[in-house]
């Protein structure tokens, strides 16, 4: 192995996760060459570059739990990468706002595990103070995060881009390179790729909506399978956009995999509001009507995709009704700013999420990562994924140097 397309480490998937794991491996192992294959023409074009861009607290997570210590320390890191690279950021602060008395009790687990987990700053604050921070909500009671901000992750992901190319040993990233096939020898992987293709020592799966079927390429059977579930987004017509100085939530059902509908003031400057959550008939189907036989066939002959539909079922028609229903849609933000109208808000992107399904048909919420041979893969990286990005890159990079036994 020492042609020009033989690389040390080739990592599949050029999102926020796969070029924080390079980019830290790098740093790390100046002298491993390290390539990273995306198959769109830019890199961050699916997950990360339809992410909220809201760089969270670490709040909702069980203390001391991976989740939680991973969005936190990774937080702060961001914070700091984006001040050394002038990427554009802000500290806003966040509300999550009980509109009902039933939301008082989740509310008040929501807040002694951000008092354990140590978030800077946390406070309980009534009607009146709601107010204040956020004239236009209203609610009986909420908590207030003054350390959450937004950040544009697309950026974070073109800055790691480059410095993963500019600072290592001959490193690429190289995007409209979809890999078709992984050909196993002793010592090495043979990357198949539709361009060209590449000899690797080691793989690293980072494939997001793909990383079952990249898995699978690796004769790894994965004990899970990627179900796409669509976001739609409205966001405020730019009139009534001071309605939201912020970021405004609503309380979790923790009984629900999914956040719920919320305010988030861009970095731009616009305001988004969302996202529901419905099956998605396409692992990259952004549209409502977007259909591939292929993914539909992959979720809906998994039987655990049918297993959480039965558990979730009154959820899920909800969504689905919101989905299609404008009206209902602005009912479901009116619990949190009730003087919203019809003319306040228009369609604006779709993201879809990577939700991990095992087959008794629980979502996995925590990270899952596999080893085999010469490959590691990230199989689950669920938000905040995006904000502990760093964090996991150095979780990557630990288990790589240790299992690959990197020098």
């Amino acid at each position: 192995m020492n042609g020009s397309n033989d690389f040390d480490i080739v990592v599949i998937g050029g999102g926020i996760i796969g070029l924080a794991s390079a980019y830290k491996i790098m740093l790390s192992h100046p002298d491993i060459r390290i390539a990273v294959l995306e198959k769109e023409e830019k890199v961050a074009t699916h997950q990360t570059g339809y992410n909220s861009g809201v760089i969270h607290s670490g709040l909702y997570y069980e203390p001391g739990s991976n989740k939680a210590e991973t969005c936190i320390k990774g937080g702060k890191e961001l914070i700091a990468f984006a001040k050394k690279h002038k990427i554009p950021y802000k500290i806003c602060g966040k509300i999550i706002v009980a509109t009902k008395e039933r939301e008082l009790a989740n509310l008040e687990v929501i807040f002694q595990n951000g008092l354990e987990s140590n978030i800077e700053g946390i406070e309980q604050i009534g009607p009146e103070q709601i107010k204040e921070i956020e004239p236009s909500c209203e609610g009986i009671a909420g908590i207030h995060v003054p350390g959450t901000g937004i950040i544009d992750f697309t950026k974070v992901a073109e800055k790691l881009s480059r410095l993963i190319e500019k600072k290592g040993n001959g490193n690429k990233v190289l995007t409209s390179h979809r890999v078709t096939a992984l050909d196993k020898h002793d010592f090495f992987t043979k990357v198949v790729t539709n361009q060209e293709s590449f000899s690797a020592k080691y793989i690293i799966n980072c494939a997001g909506l793909q990383c079952d079927r990249v898995a699978k390429m690796d004769s790894i059977a994965p004990g899970m399978r990627i179900v796409p579930f669509r976001g739609d987004y409205y966001e405020l017509t730019e009139k009534v956009q001071e309605k939201v100085k912020g970021l405004i939530y609503p309380v979790p059902d923790p009984a629900l995999p999914f956040l719920g509908v919320h305010f988030t003031r861009m970095i731009a400057g616009s305001v988004e509001c969302g996202p529901n959550a419905v099956f998605s008939f396409k692992r990259e189907g952004y549209g409502k009507t977007d259909f591939n036989l292929a993914d539909s066939w992959d979720s809906l002959s998994y039987p655990g995709l049918w297993k959480m539909f039965l558990r979730y079922w009154r959820y899920g028609l909800g969504e689905y009704a919101r989905a299609f229903s404008r009206k209902l849609f602005l009912r479901q933000l009116q619990m949190l700013i009730p003087s919203l109208q019809d003319e306040d808000i228009k369609p604006c992107k779709a993201g879809v999420r990577a939700q991990a399904i095992e087959p008794n048909g629980r979502p996995i919420d925590d990270f899952k990562i596999e080893r085999k041979g010469n490959s590691i893969h990230v199989l689950n990286a669920p938000s905040p994924a995006a904000t502990a990005s760093l964090a996991i890159g150095d979780t990557i990079n630990q288990i790589a140097t240790d299992y690959f036994k990197l020098k």
